[in-house]
């Protein structure tokens, strides 16, 4: 009966209930990382001395910490700081306190009161200022916040009156980045708590220690009190005087810093009047600030005379003949010029009176001078730049120089006065100060006309070995005015001892003399029958075309003929032939001109000239209405498709011949289109319909067109500038179908599996990098490529490899072409090597095993970092190719979006048994990884992540690409004797 009563109870209690599979929940993994907060807590806790926490701690300052471990980590510091008796490990806490406030996404105003807290405990100086400095990181990280930014304005009150001159830096800096005029602050004194000095406003607070017996605090107070004036906040005109005080203070900190105060304030009430202390006349502040910052130019210290001398050059309000008074060094007495006995003697003359002796002291002196008063040194403006150029700092001159430049390109009459000096300055013992001299004679070239005495001064710098001064002396030529035609035959002249000692200075020197002659065409007239050696009777020999002097008489000659139409009546017969020759070879250097009885060239010229000048609006609209026409192609497979690309990338080609302006925008768009019609021939329908042993010539072709595809996208993203973010959309949206392209292609042609799974999942990651970078542009890629895989995407991921590349197949062929919109102005980096020509037929020697250095003088345009992306490449006959990367230095930038590369490269190879060409070219470097667009999310929510951990989507692409004409090179290894 019991085992019949057992059997039931389990009949009835162990039933057996089967969960179904998709029941079960999932176990997920999760990856956490160990908290730095209990690290560092163990690590503090281990520490037996105050030596192991320091060390500690500053193992810990090497490491990253990611924002949601900050506020642990600051607890833990904090918790230890108030525990740790030695002040080094607490300065060290209270430096890591600011450094984990700057953790970008981390919010430090819970830590604010105890940072305040732990002010008052503490009895180190040094600490002390860190902690303030803390406070200061935590009140700039919190801006938006007025209660905290009053609490830390009210702390630094309160330690202003610390001993250490640290701690007083501290608490004045955090008054000048977080103070507000609309802040009073009230000082309570701590012993009584009855109020001392009343309600007080930031700058009155500042201002007060102006006068700190130790140098760096009043450094801090002008610092403190220029720092609210960059913020916006308008200093009070009382703190004039104090700051003009400072200007004889005995530390050139000090004193720089005053210089600066002196300048704001005098920007900020230029037309106050202020009295003159020596006298009774008044004038204005901006003209007593220039003045005395002035006086300033002759201190003692070279980096305060730096600093006045690049301040006078910003005074543009100051009045005429206080800015002329800076060139004359008179002795000056109460602002007024002390005349001198002779001059007082001929007044004495004019008017008739002689001394008689019959009265008393009728020939003293009529005005009475202290001598205590009388200072022998020039007061004021007087000299001041004269001071500056002849300082023996040749920082200081340079200074001088500039400052020279930008007072005289605001007012002409000074210009004019300040050109011998600047003239003078082109003898100077330091190239830099030569060449900077040269660069401001160049901007104010406008103002001034030379005489033929400064032009001697300026010509004798042609001598100069250096290439740089040189060419900024041709430049400044180019724009230079002269008075005489004895100048201009002078410049000539000097020009081509230039032409015939440096050789390498012709498209330069060229270049000077095209602007010489067509800005003087009167000056050159008379000249014209010397020049080119003609004679009314006899017939003169004919000059050798291959002169480069010649040449250069003929460019200054045709260019003055242009705006001289009787200028071409005393030209002889041959000197037609040569200017047709020279039309044709250097147009950019000889312009067209109305030649008597030659109506076919002019014509030809006249047509050159006006297709050149046509209207860049029309141009704009017929590249406007061919990419509208383009946007009638639905989708890859369209017929007639394939011709109309052809005509519009013919078109497009064309235009950016005839248009400089746009030639950027037109082979944008035309390689653009180029890389559709590639994809349009490979995915054409036969290829894909046969099976793959049929059609390999076509195979080969659609995999060449693929990889073609792709170089060219790297061209259009890397080698235009002024691209927007649509246009690099566009661009990784064709890359994306090329891969697509060689991901079907792998598919047909390969055998194995492995291969095909791992290229589909770098394709998918590429779909998906595509989408986090351009997640804004998604919108204006409507019935594309990349639009229909993301649609697919849930589907892609999950399907097998043959059945991803059959979806791919078909959304590829079945994709729609974007339209093409252009941005305001687009760029293409270009370059073009000057030297060497490639035009000598004369053999480089060297002996095989050593190096022969070769010259390279190349322009670049519109090229972003010259510096890190171009590079020069040598390839040899036998295919070796070399890659030299150029210094630093050998790059000029003489005009925006323009570089000079100037350098040399260095030849070796074995023996030759003749001579043989060597191509010299430049390549444009780039990388995929540092494209212009990133995810502004990617590096957002990291602070001191570490970075380096995180895998990047695809690997990066590195490559080079060819952006100037190769220049052939001949070379000549010889064997070595023995």
């Amino acid at each position: 009966m019991a085992a019949h009563l057992k059997k039931r109870v389990y009949e009835e209690f162990s039933k057996v209930v089967q969960i179904s599979h998709e029941e079960t929940p999932a176990k997920k993994l999760r990856l956490s990382k160990p908290s730095k907060s209990a690290a560092l807590h163990i690590d503090l806790c281990k520490a037996t001395n105050p030596t192991d926490a320091l060390q500690y701690l500053l193992q810990f300052a090497r490491k990253p910490v990611e924002v949601e471990s900050v506020e642990g980590v600051v607890r833990i510091l904090l918790e230890h700081y108030y525990k740790e008796t030695d002040n080094s490990v607490r300065l060290k806490i209270a430096s890591l306190l600011g450094l984990l406030s700057k953790t970008q996404g981390f919010s430090p105003d819970c830590i604010v009161d105890d940072a305040i807290n732990t002010l008052g405990n503490e009895k180190s100086h040094q600490v002390l200022a860190q902690l303030l400095e803390t406070l200061l990181v935590i009140g700039t990280q919190l801006p938006e916040s007025p209660t905290v930014r009053q609490r830390l304005i009210e702390v630094a009150y309160k330690h202003l009156s610390d001993t250490y001159f640290g701690v007083r830096n501290k608490c004045l800096q955090l008054l000048g980045c977080l103070g507000m005029v609309d802040s009073p602050l009230t000082k309570d004194n701590e012993g009584q708590g009855t109020s001392i000095g009343g309600v007080k406003d930031v700058q009155s607070i500042i201002s007060d220690y102006f006068g700190d017996q130790d140098p760096r605090v009043r450094t801090a107070a002008l610092k403190a009190m220029l720092q609210l004036h960059d913020r916006g906040i308008k200093i009070h005109q009382i703190i004039y005087d104090q700051a003009c005080r400072l200007l004889a203070d005995d530390y050139e900190q000090v004193r720089s810093a005053a210089v600066q105060m002196v300048w704001v304030l005098s920007q900020s009430y230029p037309e106050s009047i202020v009295p003159i202390p020596s006298s009774n006349e008044e004038i204005r502040l901006v003209d007593d600030a220039f003045g005395k910052i002035s006086h300033m130019v002759s201190d003692g210290s070279w980096m305060v005379r730096v600093q006045a001398a690049k301040t006078l050059g910003s005074m543009l309000q100051v009045s005429p003949h206080f800015l002329e008074q800076t060139l004359d060094k008179k002795l000056m007495s109460d602002l007024r010029r002390k005349r001198t006995a002779h001059e007082r003697a001929k007044e004495l003359f004019a008017s008739g009176e002689f001394s008689s002796g019959r009265k008393w002291a009728d020939d003293a002196p009529k005005e009475k001078l202290d001598t205590n008063t009388v200072n022998l040194i020039a007061s004021g403006a007087c000299g001041a730049f004269v001071h500056g150029l002849e300082d023996e700092m040749f920082e200081v001159r340079i200074a001088a120089v500039e400052a020279l430049c930008q007072l005289a390109r605001s007012s002409s009459s000074f210009a004019e006065k300040c050109l011998d000096f600047l003239v003078d300055m082109f003898n100077d013992e330091i190239e830099e100060v030569r060449l900077q001299s040269i660069h401001v004679l160049r901007e104010i070239s406008t103002h001034i006309t030379l005489r033929e005495d400064q032009l001697d001064t300026v010509l004798a710098v042609l001598e100069d070995s250096s290439r740089d001064i040189r060419e900024a002396l041709h430049e400044l030529l180019c724009y230079t005015n002269v008075s005489t035609k004895e100048c201009i035959q002078l410049t000539l002249l000097e020009l081509l001892k230039n032409l015939n000692k440096y050789p390498s200075d012709r498209n330069s020197v060229w270049k000077c003399l095209m602007f010489l002659g067509s800005r003087h065409p009167t000056l050159v007239l008379p000249l014209v029958p010397e020049l080119l050696s003609t004679h009314p009777y006899f017939d003169t020999p004919e000059p050798d075309m291959d002169d480069p002097a010649y040449i250069a008489v003929l460019v200054l000659v045709f260019n003055a003929a242009k705006s001289c139409p009787t200028m071409p009546a005393l030209f002889s017969d041959h000197t037609f032939r040569h200017y047709a020759y020279l039309r044709d070879s250097l147009s950019h250097l000889v312009p067209p001109l109305r030649l008597p009885g030659r109506k076919l060239v002019y014509c030809l010229d006249s047509a050159d000239s006006g297709c050149g000048s046509g209207s860049v609006e029309s141009a704009q609209v017929f590249l406007q209405q061919s990419l509208n026409r383009i946007s009638t192609i639905q989708n890859l497979e369209a017929p007639g498709g394939q011709d109309l690309l052809n005509f519009t990338i013919r078109d497009l080609q064309r235009l950016g011949e005839l248009q400089t302006e746009l030639a950027g925008a037109a082979d944008f768009c035309a390689t653009y289109l180029r890389c559709q019609l590639l994809l349009m021939k490979a995915l054409q329908e036969k290829l894909w319909n046969m099976a793959v042993p049929l059609c390999l010539k076509q195979n080969v072709m659609a995999t060449a067109a693929a990889q073609q595809i792709l170089e060219e996208t790297y061209k259009l993203e890397f080698m235009y500038s002024g691209l927007e973010s649509r246009q690099v959309a566009m661009i990784h949206h064709v890359r994306l179908q090329a891969k697509a392209l060689q991901l079907i292609l792998t598919a047909r042609t390969r055998q194995g599996l492995d291969p095909l799974i791992s290229s589909c999942e770098k394709f998918l990651q590429d779909v998906e990098s595509f989408q986090r970078l351009f997640l804004t542009e998604l919108p204006h890629l409507q019935d594309s490529f990349v639009e229909k895989l993301l649609e697919l995407m849930p589907r892609l991921s999950s399907c097998k490899p043959v059945e991803l590349v059959k979806i791919l197949q078909t959304t590829l062929r079945q994709s729609g072409l974007l339209q093409l919109r252009l941005p305001e102005q687009i760029h293409r980096a270009t370059a073009n090597i000057i030297e060497p020509t490639g035009e000598s037929d004369n053999p480089l020697k060297f002996t095989t095993g050593l190096v022969v250095a070769l010259d390279i003088d190349a322009t670049l345009e519109h090229v972003q970092d010259p510096q890190n992306t171009v590079k020069v490449q040598v390839l040899y006959p036998d295919g070796q190719s070399h890659v030299i990367h150029p210094k630093p230095g050998d790059f000029r930038k003489p005009g925006p979006d323009r570089h000079r590369l100037i350098t040399q490269v260095y030849l070796s190879h074995t023996a030759w048994t003749e001579p043989s060409q060597i191509d010299v070219r430049l390549l444009l470097a780039y990388s995929s990884s540092s494209t212009s667009l990133s995810s502004p999310s990617s590096t957002s929510k990291f602070g001191w992540s570490d970075i380096d951990s995180l895998t990047p989507p695809e690997a990066s692409v590195e490559g080079t690409i060819p952006f100037s004409k190769p220049v052939k090179v001949y070379i000549m290894p010889k064997p070595a004797r023995r």
